[in-house]
């Protein structure tokens, strides 16, 4: 785990210390929620929630996920972030369950996917996704902050994706990769396209302002491989350092007029309703020791993952093909 990610710091044990503020984190686990929603599900009025939720936000527990036009108003959803998630977990959401699981690594919507069908009909059994990137989510599941990570690591061979990675930083463990399914990327744009971009050389123009994945990545690593084989310095790039952890912020931020273009999916773009210049396919794979994979923990994760229904709803998000999910690739047998 990464120093920044831990709470050593007198302040942020005391925002935790609150039991108020303990509740609203609680609550954010579960997913997004907007003041009104906090408010109601703890009989609080919005203001005294702010409060709270500020000191949160500062602390680098909570974060800002998106916003939505509701009947002419804008409501603000906010999450918790994977520092939340990382400081212990003992403040995941109750009641956990015995059968619980804690995803992390890169985000994915057919993921969330899942993640909402096992949440809905089986109370104290979910799937909770941990958004820190494919390479964080590896090291995570290393370390048993989790029980399965989530990655689309990009071989420099070619086509291959995640298996290296895996074989690096499980020496002598026999590990399963999983196929959620197969995601298209690309450059998302503002709609109608305003400057013009064509191509992965246009970002380093002085006119175009970009918005990045964060470091550990496989979208960040596949674009820094790019970048050098077109002889691309970083510094070229306005924008480049400027890191968020999902294709939703990304999205977010080019749909706001806060960057005119980034790297992310397909389904996102769609969503959003921006414009999308196709760069590559990669494969999203689920990580974790042989011996849990044939596990009661899996179970239900893994008949949905096997489901017509799963596949039709995936293939629905936009760039997805789920000819292969399912797959299971095993390592260091």
């Amino acid at each position: 785990m990464k120093q920044s990610e831990s709470v050593h710091s007198i302040g942020a044990v005391k925002v935790l210390g609150d039991p108020r503020r303990l509740n609203i984190l609680r609550l954010l686990m579960r997913g997004p929620a907007t003041l009104t929603h906090l408010g109601r599900e703890l009989d609080a009025h919005p203001a005294k929630i702010r409060h709270h939720l500020k000191l949160l936000e500062e602390s680098g527990f909570v974060e800002l996920a998106s916003t939505r036009i509701v009947r002419g108003f804008v409501e603000k959803y906010y999450e918790a972030t994977s520092k939340a998630y990382m400081v212990n977990l003992t403040i995941l959401p109750e009641p956990i369950g015995a059968d619980s699981i804690i995803m992390m690594g890169s985000h994915d919507l057919a993921l969330e996917l899942l993640a909402r069908g096992i949440g809905s009909e089986d109370a104290g059994k979910g799937l909770y996704c941990v958004s820190v990137g494919s390479l964080d989510g590896l090291i995570a599941l290393r370390q048993g902050l989790c029980h399965i990570a989530g990655c689309h690591l990009p071989e420099r061979s070619g086509d291959e994706f995640n298996v290296s990675h895996v074989r690096h930083l499980f020496p002598g463990r026999s590990m399963v990769l999983i196929t959620v399914g197969y995601r298209k990327q690309g450059i998302m744009i503002q709609k109608g396209n305003p400057k013009k971009i064509s191509d992965i050389c246009d970002l380093s123009r002085e006119d175009v302002t970009f918005v990045n994945r964060q470091s550990g990545s496989g979208t960040r690593l596949w674009l820094d491989r790019r970048l050098q084989d077109e002889n691309i310095e970083a510094g070229q790039i306005k924008g480049y350092h400027n890191e968020v952890k999902t294709h939703h912020h990304v999205g977010l931020a080019i749909s706001r007029g806060d960057a005119d273009a980034g790297i992310g999916l397909l389904a996102e773009a769609e969503m959003m309703d921006l414009e999308f210049l196709p760069l590559f396919e990669e494969r999203f794979d689920l990580v974790l020791p042989s011996k849990e994979f044939a596990g009661p923990r899996f179970t239900r994760l893994f008949d949905d993952l096997y489901s017509g229904e799963f596949r039709s709803k995936a293939a629905g998000l936009g760039g997805y093909d789920t000819g292969h999910t399912g797959e299971v690739i095993t390592i260091g047998e």
